[in-house]
């Protein structure tokens, strides 16, 4: 008997949908599904029809419930800091995919799976989501990311809290410390998630990658650098037929109809 795919993919109007699928597992992270991942993913940096990508988990239980504490519990500490680089490596490609990346979080999205959706540019939650970063209590710590994303996303002291106590919160906190910017009802997830990548896509495709680049590659940056290297984008982009298109619109009134170069 086959087993079922790690991974499930379509695509409809320029917007890839991956879904983890391990649902029996609760979409936790094995070397399988993150190999698959890895590839999914620069098939679709490749492909020019695919816009933007929405993660989501199969299911309505997990978005992913973290790495997959069987293997990691027989793995040998080597395996297990192969395992972690692989994991991180996979977060990158979602971080520099150059093409929008929202995580519709529709169920638990704990240490390794809530990393992964860190990793997104974008997060909503469905309601009954929770989400966290429990590794503290099975003795590990957040090794895919997490101790370097998730400050930066909701700032030092909240993350340190959240890493330090292993504490899972509701979407509903979550949406209040900025981790997630929207809460929907669980049937309305996906749905949310295609209209806030529509709504962006209707944008200059051009514009919205550099933003994507200058707040990316700012982060690392002294609040003096990081200004500057946004002043060096935004000449970047006054080069662009889509700055043009822009400008022009708005002097005359107009809607633009960016090309996206």
């Amino acid at each position: 008997m086959t087993s079922p795919s790690p991974l499930l993919y379509r695509e409809e109007k320029g917007i890839a949908r991956i879904t983890l699928n391990r649902p029996e597992a609760l979409n936790a992270l094995n070397r399988e599904l993150l190999l698959a991942l890895a590839v999914r993913l620069e098939q679709v940096r490749a492909k020019d029809a695919v816009k933007a990508v929405i993660v989501t988990g199969a299911g309505d239980k997990a978005f992913s419930a973290g790495a997959d504490i069987e293997y990691l519990h027989r793995a040998s500490p080597l395996e297990v800091r192969e395992f972690a680089r692989l994991a991180v490596s996979v977060n990158h490609q979602i971080e520099t995919l150059g093409k929008m990346v929202v995580a519709a979080i529709n169920g638990y999205a704990l240490g390794g799976g809530q990393e992964l959706a860190e990793s997104c540019m974008l997060r909503v939650a469905a309601r009954h989501a929770r989400v966290g970063h429990p590794e503290v209590s099975i003795g590990a710590i957040g090794g895919f990311g997490g101790t370097t994303r998730l400050p930066r996303l909701i700032g030092k002291g909240r993350a340190a809290e959240l890493l330090l106590t292993g504490k899972v919160i509701t979407a509903e906190e979550a949406l209040h410390l900025g981790l997630v910017s929207k809460v929907i009802e669980p049937e309305n997830l996906l749905s949310a998630a295609e209209e806030l990548l529509l709504e962006i896509l209707s944008k200059s495709p051009v514009a919205v990658r550099l933003t994507w680049e200058a707040l990316h590659r700012g982060m690392n940056l002294s609040l003096e650098e990081s200004a500057l290297l946004g002043a060096d984008y935004f000449g970047l982009v006054a080069a662009s037929e889509d700055f043009r298109t822009g400008t022009k619109a708005f002097l005359e009134k107009t809607k633009p109809a960016f090309a996206g170069r």
